[in-house]
Protein backbone atom coordinates (compact mmCIF):
# COMPACT_ATOMS: atom_id res chain seq x y z
CA UNK A 1 0.00 0.00 0.00
CA UNK A 2 1.76 3.02 -1.30
CA UNK A 3 1.36 6.32 0.96
CA UNK A 4 -2.04 7.98 -1.38
CA UNK A 5 -3.74 4.93 -0.49
CA UNK A 6 -2.79 5.29 3.22
CA UNK A 7 -3.49 9.12 3.10
CA UNK A 8 -7.23 7.78 1.31
CA UNK A 9 -7.69 5.23 4.02
CA UNK A 10 -7.35 7.80 6.76
CA UNK A 11 -9.48 10.49 5.26
CA UNK A 12 -12.11 7.73 4.75
CA UNK A 13 -11.66 6.96 8.16
CA UNK A 14 -12.17 10.53 9.53
CA UNK A 15 -14.84 11.42 7.31
CA UNK A 16 -16.62 8.09 8.31
CA UNK A 17 -15.63 9.40 12.65
CA UNK A 18 -17.00 12.83 11.51
CA UNK A 19 -20.32 11.68 10.10
CA UNK A 20 -20.79 9.30 12.78
CA UNK A 21 -20.41 12.32 15.46
CA UNK A 22 -22.09 14.29 13.06
CA UNK A 23 -24.96 12.11 13.51
CA UNK A 24 -24.48 12.00 17.36
CA UNK A 25 -24.82 15.58 17.42
CA UNK A 26 -27.89 15.87 14.76
CA UNK A 27 -29.86 13.20 17.10
CA UNK A 28 -28.89 15.36 20.02
CA UNK A 29 -30.04 18.43 19.21
CA UNK A 30 -33.36 16.86 17.92
CA UNK A 31 -33.84 15.55 21.53
CA UNK A 32 -32.65 18.41 23.19
CA UNK A 33 -35.73 20.35 20.64
CA UNK A 34 -38.11 17.72 21.50
CA UNK A 35 -37.85 17.84 25.27
CA UNK A 36 -37.62 22.08 24.99
CA UNK A 37 -41.34 21.65 23.21
CA UNK A 38 -42.39 19.02 25.55
CA UNK A 39 -41.47 21.06 28.26
CA UNK A 40 -43.43 23.96 26.96
CA UNK A 41 -46.46 22.31 26.21
CA UNK A 42 -46.58 20.49 29.91
CA UNK A 43 -45.92 16.26 28.32
CA UNK A 44 -42.34 16.15 29.10
CA UNK A 45 -41.99 12.60 30.38
CA UNK A 46 -39.19 10.39 31.79
CA UNK A 47 -36.59 8.98 29.73
CA UNK A 48 -33.47 6.16 29.64
CA UNK A 49 -29.89 8.29 29.35
CA UNK A 50 -27.04 6.50 28.90
CA UNK A 51 -23.59 7.17 30.90
CA UNK A 52 -22.41 8.69 27.32
CA UNK A 53 -21.06 12.16 27.26
CA UNK A 54 -24.11 13.63 25.26
CA UNK A 55 -26.01 12.00 26.80
CA UNK A 56 -25.30 13.36 30.13
CA UNK A 57 -25.87 16.34 29.00
CA UNK A 58 -29.92 15.48 27.85
CA UNK A 59 -30.23 14.11 31.32
CA UNK A 60 -28.92 17.52 32.76
CA UNK A 61 -31.28 19.54 30.67
CA UNK A 62 -34.03 16.91 31.24
CA UNK A 63 -33.46 17.51 34.46
CA UNK A 64 -33.70 21.66 34.34
CA UNK A 65 -36.56 21.35 32.09
CA UNK A 66 -38.62 19.03 34.73
CA UNK A 67 -37.96 21.41 37.50
CA UNK A 68 -39.30 24.07 35.78
CA UNK A 69 -42.35 22.12 34.42
CA UNK A 70 -43.02 21.15 38.30
CA UNK A 71 -42.76 24.87 39.30
CA UNK A 72 -45.20 26.14 36.73
CA UNK A 73 -47.54 23.07 37.85
CA UNK A 74 -47.19 24.39 41.05
CA UNK A 75 -47.74 27.77 40.64
CA UNK A 76 -50.79 27.13 38.43
CA UNK A 77 -52.47 24.91 41.24
CA UNK A 78 -51.31 28.11 43.64
CA UNK A 79 -53.45 30.05 41.27
CA UNK A 80 -56.27 28.04 41.53
CA UNK A 81 -56.11 27.84 44.83
CA UNK A 82 -56.18 31.67 45.67
CA UNK A 83 -59.20 31.84 42.78
CA UNK A 84 -61.04 29.22 44.42
CA UNK A 85 -60.64 30.99 48.05
CA UNK A 86 -61.42 34.40 46.56
CA UNK A 87 -64.36 33.11 45.29
CA UNK A 88 -65.08 31.27 48.59
CA UNK A 89 -64.65 34.71 50.79
CA UNK A 90 -66.88 36.09 47.97
CA UNK A 91 -69.27 34.06 48.14
CA UNK A 92 -69.29 33.53 51.96
CA UNK A 93 -69.19 37.21 52.56
CA UNK A 94 -71.77 38.91 49.81
CA UNK A 95 -74.65 38.76 52.32
CA UNK A 96 -73.40 39.35 55.86
CA UNK A 97 -72.27 42.71 54.11
CA UNK A 98 -75.13 43.73 52.26
CA UNK A 99 -77.35 43.26 55.53
CA UNK A 100 -74.37 45.53 57.26
CA UNK A 101 -75.13 48.29 54.60
CA UNK A 102 -79.16 47.82 54.95
CA UNK A 103 -79.23 47.88 58.31
CA UNK A 104 -76.75 50.66 58.69
CA UNK A 105 -78.64 52.76 55.88
CA UNK A 106 -82.30 52.08 57.91
CA UNK A 107 -80.18 53.11 61.21
CA UNK A 108 -79.68 56.53 59.36
CA UNK A 109 -83.13 56.75 58.29
CA UNK A 110 -84.24 56.32 62.00
CA UNK A 111 -82.05 59.01 62.90
CA UNK A 112 -82.68 61.23 60.79
CA UNK A 113 -86.85 61.10 61.37
CA UNK A 114 -88.26 64.72 62.73
CA UNK A 115 -89.57 64.86 65.74
CA UNK A 116 -88.20 61.59 67.14
CA UNK A 117 -89.12 60.39 70.29
CA UNK A 118 -86.54 61.88 72.36
CA UNK A 119 -87.06 59.22 75.09
CA UNK A 120 -85.79 56.35 72.39
CA UNK A 121 -83.00 58.45 72.32
CA UNK A 122 -82.02 59.42 75.81
CA UNK A 123 -81.20 62.68 74.73
CA UNK A 124 -80.01 64.61 71.34
CA UNK A 125 -76.59 64.13 71.81
CA UNK A 126 -76.72 60.32 71.92
CA UNK A 127 -78.79 60.34 69.08
CA UNK A 128 -75.97 62.07 66.75
CA UNK A 129 -73.56 59.68 68.05
CA UNK A 130 -75.68 56.76 67.29
CA UNK A 131 -75.53 58.42 63.64
CA UNK A 132 -72.02 58.70 63.54
CA UNK A 133 -71.43 55.47 64.65
CA UNK A 134 -74.21 54.16 61.93
CA UNK A 135 -72.22 56.07 59.45
CA UNK A 136 -68.86 54.78 59.86
CA UNK A 137 -70.38 51.14 59.75
CA UNK A 138 -71.60 52.16 56.44
CA UNK A 139 -68.50 53.61 55.06
CA UNK A 140 -66.65 50.42 56.90
CA UNK A 141 -68.54 48.11 55.08
CA UNK A 142 -68.72 50.02 51.71
CA UNK A 143 -64.70 49.70 51.94
CA UNK A 144 -64.70 46.16 52.69
CA UNK A 145 -67.37 45.80 49.96
CA UNK A 146 -64.84 47.65 47.62
CA UNK A 147 -61.66 45.75 48.54
CA UNK A 148 -63.31 42.10 48.01
CA UNK A 149 -64.48 43.18 44.31
CA UNK A 150 -61.20 44.28 43.60
CA UNK A 151 -59.43 41.05 44.92
CA UNK A 152 -61.98 39.16 42.94
CA UNK A 153 -60.77 41.08 40.06
CA UNK A 154 -57.08 41.32 40.30
CA UNK A 155 -57.62 37.04 40.62
CA UNK A 156 -59.73 36.59 37.74
CA UNK A 157 -57.52 38.64 35.23
CA UNK A 158 -53.97 37.26 36.83
CA UNK A 159 -55.41 33.27 36.10
CA UNK A 160 -57.04 34.39 33.34
CA UNK A 161 -60.91 33.45 34.28
CA UNK A 162 -61.54 36.97 32.90
CA UNK A 163 -60.60 37.53 29.09
CA UNK A 164 -59.80 40.93 27.98
CA UNK A 165 -61.15 41.49 24.38
CA UNK A 166 -59.44 44.04 22.95
CA UNK A 167 -60.34 45.55 19.23
CA UNK A 168 -60.03 48.49 17.22
CA UNK A 169 -62.13 51.29 17.85
CA UNK A 170 -62.59 54.94 18.63
CA UNK A 171 -60.43 56.41 21.69
CA UNK A 172 -62.97 58.33 22.43
CA UNK A 173 -65.67 55.46 23.55
CA UNK A 174 -63.33 54.91 26.68
CA UNK A 175 -64.57 58.29 28.04
CA UNK A 176 -68.27 58.16 27.46
CA UNK A 177 -68.77 56.04 30.83
CA UNK A 178 -66.08 57.64 32.47
CA UNK A 179 -67.80 59.43 35.61
CA UNK A 180 -65.49 61.77 37.97
CA UNK A 181 -64.62 60.32 41.38
CA UNK A 182 -67.22 61.59 43.79
CA UNK A 183 -64.05 62.32 46.39
CA UNK A 184 -63.48 65.02 43.37
CA UNK A 185 -66.72 67.19 44.10
CA UNK A 186 -66.03 66.62 47.92
CA UNK A 187 -62.74 68.17 47.83
CA UNK A 188 -64.22 71.04 45.17
CA UNK A 189 -61.56 69.54 42.52
CA UNK A 190 -61.93 70.37 39.34
CA UNK A 191 -61.83 67.47 36.67
CA UNK A 192 -61.36 68.47 32.91
CA UNK A 193 -62.13 65.23 30.95
CA UNK A 194 -60.57 65.59 26.93
CA UNK A 195 -62.62 66.09 23.62
CA UNK A 196 -61.06 62.81 21.62
CA UNK A 197 -61.60 63.69 18.01
CA UNK A 198 -63.24 61.06 15.56
CA UNK A 199 -60.42 59.70 13.87
CA UNK A 200 -58.31 58.44 16.56
CA UNK A 201 -58.16 54.95 16.74
CA UNK A 202 -56.34 52.22 19.34
CA UNK A 203 -56.47 48.54 20.14
CA UNK A 204 -57.92 48.19 23.43
CA UNK A 205 -60.81 46.50 25.32
CA UNK A 206 -63.23 49.52 26.41
CA UNK A 207 -64.95 48.54 29.23
CA UNK A 208 -61.59 47.05 31.01
CA UNK A 209 -59.59 50.04 30.05
CA UNK A 210 -62.53 52.59 31.05
CA UNK A 211 -61.87 50.84 34.70
CA UNK A 212 -58.31 51.26 34.06
CA UNK A 213 -58.53 55.00 33.86
CA UNK A 214 -60.84 55.32 36.48
CA UNK A 215 -58.73 53.83 38.94
CA UNK A 216 -55.74 56.98 37.65
CA UNK A 217 -57.95 59.05 38.04
CA UNK A 218 -59.70 58.36 41.33
CA UNK A 219 -55.98 57.62 42.70
CA UNK A 220 -55.37 61.40 40.93
CA UNK A 221 -58.00 63.01 42.92
CA UNK A 222 -57.48 60.95 46.14
CA UNK A 223 -53.82 62.67 46.45
CA UNK A 224 -54.80 65.94 45.08
CA UNK A 225 -55.33 68.66 48.16
CA UNK A 226 -58.83 70.39 48.03
CA UNK A 227 -59.00 73.42 45.31
CA UNK A 228 -56.87 71.34 43.11
CA UNK A 229 -57.07 69.99 39.42
CA UNK A 230 -56.78 66.97 37.29
CA UNK A 231 -57.25 67.41 33.62
CA UNK A 232 -57.08 64.44 31.44
CA UNK A 233 -55.47 64.68 27.76
CA UNK A 234 -55.12 62.29 24.59
CA UNK A 235 -52.48 62.70 21.85
CA UNK A 236 -51.76 60.09 18.85
CA UNK A 237 -48.33 58.59 17.69
CA UNK A 238 -47.45 56.50 14.88
CA UNK A 239 -47.57 53.16 17.15
CA UNK A 240 -49.56 54.24 20.05
CA UNK A 241 -52.17 56.63 21.28
CA UNK A 242 -51.47 58.31 25.19
CA UNK A 243 -53.46 59.53 27.84
CA UNK A 244 -52.40 61.46 30.19
CA UNK A 245 -53.66 62.13 34.05
CA UNK A 246 -52.23 65.05 35.18
CA UNK A 247 -52.62 66.24 38.59
CA UNK A 248 -51.79 68.69 40.80
CA UNK A 249 -51.53 66.68 43.68
CA UNK A 250 -48.83 66.03 46.62
CA UNK A 251 -46.51 64.20 44.33
CA UNK A 252 -44.45 60.59 44.21
CA UNK A 253 -40.90 60.64 46.20
CA UNK A 254 -38.52 59.12 43.49
CA UNK A 255 -37.70 56.48 46.30
CA UNK A 256 -41.73 54.89 45.86
CA UNK A 257 -41.60 55.25 41.60
CA UNK A 258 -40.56 51.85 41.67
CA UNK A 259 -43.05 50.48 43.85
CA UNK A 260 -46.41 52.27 42.92
CA UNK A 261 -47.26 49.86 40.79
CA UNK A 262 -47.00 46.66 43.19
CA UNK A 263 -49.91 44.51 44.39
CA UNK A 264 -50.84 45.80 47.93
CA UNK A 265 -48.12 49.17 47.94
CA UNK A 266 -49.04 51.52 50.46
CA UNK A 267 -46.20 54.36 50.38
CA UNK A 268 -45.63 55.27 54.34
CA UNK A 269 -46.45 59.10 53.65
CA UNK A 270 -50.01 58.12 52.26
CA UNK A 271 -50.78 55.60 54.75
CA UNK A 272 -53.30 57.76 56.59
CA UNK A 273 -55.33 57.78 53.04
CA UNK A 274 -58.41 55.82 52.25
CA UNK A 275 -56.66 52.89 50.00
CA UNK A 276 -55.88 49.33 49.44
CA UNK A 277 -53.15 50.01 46.85
CA UNK A 278 -54.84 47.24 44.65
CA UNK A 279 -55.82 50.43 41.72
CA UNK A 280 -52.42 50.77 40.05
CA UNK A 281 -51.75 47.46 39.93
CA UNK A 282 -54.93 46.56 38.46
CA UNK A 283 -54.03 49.43 35.94
CA UNK A 284 -50.94 48.15 34.83
CA UNK A 285 -52.14 44.71 34.48
CA UNK A 286 -54.99 45.75 32.36
CA UNK A 287 -53.47 48.16 29.99
CA UNK A 288 -50.13 45.61 29.92
CA UNK A 289 -52.67 42.64 28.69
CA UNK A 290 -53.88 44.78 25.99
CA UNK A 291 -50.33 45.04 24.77
CA UNK A 292 -50.31 48.63 26.16
CA UNK A 293 -48.46 50.25 29.03
CA UNK A 294 -47.88 52.91 31.38
CA UNK A 295 -45.96 55.56 32.71
CA UNK A 296 -45.36 57.77 35.23
CA UNK A 297 -43.51 61.14 35.88
CA UNK A 298 -43.91 63.36 39.00
CA UNK A 299 -42.46 66.00 41.06
CA UNK A 300 -42.93 65.48 44.77
CA UNK A 301 -45.61 69.11 46.04
CA UNK A 302 -45.89 69.86 42.15
CA UNK A 303 -48.32 66.83 41.17
CA UNK A 304 -48.12 63.73 38.72
CA UNK A 305 -48.76 62.61 34.90
CA UNK A 306 -49.60 59.10 34.35
CA UNK A 307 -49.55 58.35 30.78
CA UNK A 308 -51.41 55.47 29.37
CA UNK A 309 -49.72 54.01 25.83
CA UNK A 310 -52.61 52.13 24.04
CA UNK A 311 -51.17 50.10 21.40
CA UNK A 312 -52.79 50.48 17.58
CA UNK A 313 -51.47 47.32 16.03
CA UNK A 314 -53.11 44.29 17.96
CA UNK A 315 -50.85 41.99 20.15
CA UNK A 316 -49.13 38.86 18.85
CA UNK A 317 -48.99 37.20 22.07
CA UNK A 318 -52.72 34.91 23.47
CA UNK A 319 -54.15 37.54 26.17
Amino acid sequence: MDIIDLLLVVILFLLAVLWIGYRKVDALLINLDRMVDSAMDGTLSERHFSEEYLSRLEAKLYRYLSSGSLSRKQLTEQKEAVEVLVGNISHQTKTPIANILLYSQLLKEVFQEEGADKEVYKSEALAAKERELAVQIEQQAEKLNFLIQSLIKLSRIENGTIVLVPKFQQVRNIFSGINCPALAEEKEIAVELPEVEAGITAFFDCKWTEEALYNILDNAVKYTPSGGRVSISVREYEMFVRIDVADTGIGIAEKDMASIFLRFYRSPSVSEEKGAGIGLYLAREIIGKEGGYIKVSSKVGQGSIFSIYLSKQPILSKL
